[in-house]
């Protein structure tokens, strides 16, 4: 039976009668629903299957009830970056299914799709994944817990330099995050006294990256900074890397953490190690919750899905619907909820989180180098910036 379009309801027996946070002991007659928006067909079936192993490792860690309520989840395909269906769907959850919350868990445009149904009918959106700063000005019932591109690139840039990265080419894809990508690390690097010698903006679908990556080699440059989401971009660029003869001249590549998403490790190969790249989480983070949450998603997950950002997300936004629904006893105001989550914080897979007054996340950023680690490639983290704002700064959180 497919899961497309299905709504499931998750019972874990023994683990949800022995309650989760407040000490439910049976369900309300009226379920929690939350409607979860991901990929879960053709290229982009990935995301749902990540999705699910992070849900299912969630809820075999607290169960599926909480404040007396029964957790169902209702599954949407995005198909993609498709923002008329998510909005045709959005509207159909709202007032079919009545859902009390939406998960926004891919694309930009599909986050923003789902801004006017959010705000007109009083229903908050998490935002899992989708990484464009500007997404919560939209939405006055919005909040994120995944990260913005500015959060990573503006950090880096800074790092670059410091490391003695000063003559720089830049490759960022042609849409919303990553043009926020590619604009918020050219000002920071200028700003740290580094120079960008040229700049490319691959299309989103179906780029060949041959030809940007000569102008990256006519520049001369240091390094190459490169956005590109997760899937076909990184095998495309990483070909033409290799063609090109760079590594061996020299230049290194400076990637956001979508370039050795884990789940690409496979088809990328043995090419990425010694890569610098930046993100908010690696399967290799050091802690013991991560250990646990990594332990459980395989439990659930396909063969040869790993988690990564996606899945730790998601795993964090059932975190905190679950925080609010405990603090709310089990009740679901819209208003009272978006103000609850301002100032939540708690530790996460990926290390400490916090959402501030903005509704936005603050979180560590990692720079990382993809190692073999025991036969397996691995993004391991080398170096730590603290606590850093959806627009790269670092903040204070005592």
């Amino acid at each position: 039976m497919s899961i497309k379009n299905i709504a499931v309801a998750f019972t874990m027996g023994a683990l949800a009668s022995a309650g989760v946070a407040g000490g439910a002991l049976a369900a309300d007659p009226v379920p929690f629903k939350v409607g979860y928006f991901t990929g879960y067909s053709g290229p982009f079936a990935l995301s749902g299957q990540e999705a699910d192993a992070a849900i299912n490792a969630f809820l075999k860690e607290h169960g599926d009830v909480v404040a007396g309520r029964k957790i169902v989840i209702i599954r949407r395909d995005t198909t993609g970056p498709n923002p008329d269906v998510v909005h045709r769907l959005a509207q159909e959850l709202i007032s079919r299914e009545h859902v009390d919350v939406l998960v926004a868990g891919d694309y930009t445009p599909n986050a923003l799709a789902m801004a006017g149904p959010s705000t007109q009918a009083k229903v908050p959106v998490l935002i899992a994944n989708a990484a464009t700063t500007s997404i919560l000005d939209r939405g006055k019932y919005m909040a994120r817990l995944g990260f913005t591109t500015s959060q990573v690139a503006v950090p880096y840039a800074k790092w670059a330099v410091a490391h003695g990265y000063k003559r720089i080419f830049a490759i960022y894809t042609d849409y919303g995050p990553g043009i926020e990508a590619g604009a918020a690390f050219k000002k920071s690097f200028a700003e740290a006294g580094g120079t960008l010698v040229g700049e490319v903006k691959p299309p989103l679908r179906s780029p060949d990256y041959s030809a940007y990556v000569q102008r990256a080699k006519d520049s001369d440059p240091q390094a190459i900074f490169i956005f590109a989401p997760a899937g076909e971009h990184p095998q495309a660029f990483l070909k033409a890397y290799a063609d090109s003869g760079l590594k061996e001249k020299g230049v290194k590549i400076l990637a956001t953490g979508d370039l050795t998403d884990e789940n690409q490790f496979d088809a990328l190969g043995d090419g990425t190690i010694g890569m610098y790249t930046v993100f908010h989480y690696s399967e290799d983070h050091d802690s013991a919750l991560n250990k646990l949450f990594v332990k459980d998603f395989y439990s659930f997950a396909p063969a040869h899905t790993r988690p990564d950002f996606g899945g730790t997300c998601t795993y964090d936004v059932f975190a905190a619907i679950y925080k609010l629904l405990e603090a709310q006893g089990g009740k679901w105001d819209p208003d009272k909820t978006i103000e609850l989550i301002k100032g939540m914080k708690f530790e996460s897979p990926r290390g400490p989180i916090l959402v501030d007054q903005n509704r936005d996340i603050v979180q560590n950023v990692y720079i990382r180098e993809t190692r073999k680690v025991d036969g397996k490639l691995q993004n391991v983290e080398i170096d730590t910036i603290p606590m850093v704002d959806d627009h790269g700064n670092q903040v204070k959180t005592n």
